[in-house]
Order: structure tokens, then sequence, then C-alpha cells
């Protein structure tokens, strides 16, 4: 049994469906009721990472763990520490986590300090691990459907500053992969797309694919930040911002590791956009 926590998440999603697909038995956790459309043969706890006590009904008879942050959980929480004894006591044998890049190139970034904390906790747990470590995500871009959606605008800051974005779907795959099969234990996998691509390109390539004109407004950084605040906690915004707008070149290099575990490229923007255009038709 797996035991998916960020079920319905950019890559839990995902991550539930491949999953059963392959028929694993899954363990769906989410803070949210079981969706209306739900992955069939999928048993689904309400529960969260940032509330071990919420996770041990999801644990019980788990061989492996997925485990991601989100939110709030990124600045606050528990120690993983009470998280990772809970699965110890229900025998989890295999842990991947979803950390972030920055955790390489910014070793001291207060705003994520949070998932080093996961990261050295996962790795002395005990069990099996793997770390998995994306750079900018390809959706990040549904910040803008709805100005998308009314105006045909893209609103963002850093309109030429290119990163290489990793489509959410290949995280869920490299995850995937990590939970099921051997050879990944003690790995640390970078994950990026597989070429830089600016938010003046991401609005291209969602114009092409709507097959219409859609502006794009540089934003200043202040505004941006006030933008962010909206969804995210204050104290990761700057270091969000930094990348964005500063990175460095580690953080501009685009990793083999999706390839490497795949066997296939990572998936660039544009097919990303294309298989989500109805968020911003």
């Amino acid at each position: 049994m797996i035991t998916v926590t960020g079920a319905t998440g950019n890559i839990g999603r995902t991550l539930v469906e491949l999953l059963a697909g392959a028929d694993e038995e899954v363990v769906a956790v989410s803070r949210q009721a079981q969706p209306a459309h739900h992955t069939a043969g999928v048993r689904w706890v309400r529960g969260t990472v940032g509330e071990a006590a919420s996770l041990r009904p999801a644990l019980e008879g788990s061989r492996a763990l997925f485990l991601v942050l989100g939110g709030e959980l990124n600045s606050r929480g528990e120690s993983p520490d009470t998280l990772l004894s809970a699965a110890a006591d229900a025998g989890v044998e295999r842990i991947v986590l979803v950390s972030s890049q920055a955790n390489a190139t910014r070793p001291d970034s207060p705003s994520h300090a949070r998932l080093r904390e996961f990261e050295a906790a996962v790795r002395t747990s005990g069990p099996e691990f793997t770390v998995l470590r994306p750079g900018g995500f390809a959706s990040n871009a549904f910040a803008w459907a709805e100005t998308v959606r009314a105006e045909r605008t893209v609103f963002a800051p850093f309109g030429d500053v290119a990163l290489p974005l990793v489509d959410p779907a290949d995280i869920a795959a490299v995850a995937a992969a990590a939970l099921r099969e051997d050879g990944h234990a003690g790995r640390t996998y970078e994950l990026t797309g597989p070429a830089p691509v600016s938010p003046r390109e991401q609005t291209a390539a969602l114009a092409e694919v709507l097959g219409e004109e859609v502006a794009f407004v540089e934003l200043s950084r202040e505004q941006a930040h006030a933008q962010l605040a909206r969804f995210m906690p204050e104290e990761i915004i700057p270091g969000a911002l930094d990348v964005l707008g500063l990175p460095f070149p580690s953080e501009l290099a685009v990793s083999p590791d999706v390839a490497a575990v795949l066997g296939r490229p990572a998936a660039p923007f544009g097919a990303w956009a294309a298989r989500n255009l109805p968020a911003f038709r």
C-alpha cells in the first residue's frame, strides 16, 4: 500500500492516478473531503502533513509514503520528527519527499528552512528515502488564469528572466517510479523542464494554445510581492521573488534527472499549457 499526501494538489492528483493505474493499493490524503470525481479504487482519508495524528489512519499498513508540504506548512507546523515517528510506527519502509531545488542553490535561504528540516529528518529517519528537488513549477501559471480568461492578459514580474520550469506531471511520474521501483534509495533528483522559458514566452505559449492574442504586462517587484501575498505566506515571498528575478546560474541549468528516471525528455511548458487549456479559456 502507498500513502499519498497532498492528493488533490498539482503533483498528488496525477500521482494517485499513476499509482492506481499501475494496480497499486493507494490511500489518498488531503485536507479536503473526497473529490466528487476521484480515481476508482482509491481510499481517501482526510488529514494533513501538519498534524501527524490525522495521518495515522492513512499510514497503517503502508509500505511507502509520498510526502509533500503545501501552503503554510512550508513555513510552520509540527516537527518533522513527529510525522516520521508515526510513519515508522506504521511500518513505512520507503519515503519520497518533495523538497526544493533551492535547498541546493540557496542553502541559507530563510524561505526554505522548513523544507531543509524535513530533508534532514527524512535522511536520518530510518526508511529508504528519495528526495525530489524541483525547480519552478509550470503550474504556477495558474495564477494568471483569471486575468487571461477575463482580459486575455498576463501580469507578472521579470518578464524576460527564463527558468527551466518543470511540469508537475513529470514530478509525479518520477515520484511514482521512486515509490514503486528499487534503485532510487538515497538518491536526490533535481527536476526541471527541458529548456528555460520566461514569463513573456509562457504568455506566447498560452496565446498559441488559445488561438488568441494574450498581452503581457510586467509588474514591479513590489507589485509582484502584493500579488503573491494573496496566497503565499509572507515569510517565503522574498525568497521566491529572488529566484524568479535574480536566479543563480545553477537555477538556470537544465537537469537530466527527469529523462534519466523516466527514459523520456521532460515535458515543455507548451505541453503543460495545452493540457490545462480549460483553465485559461
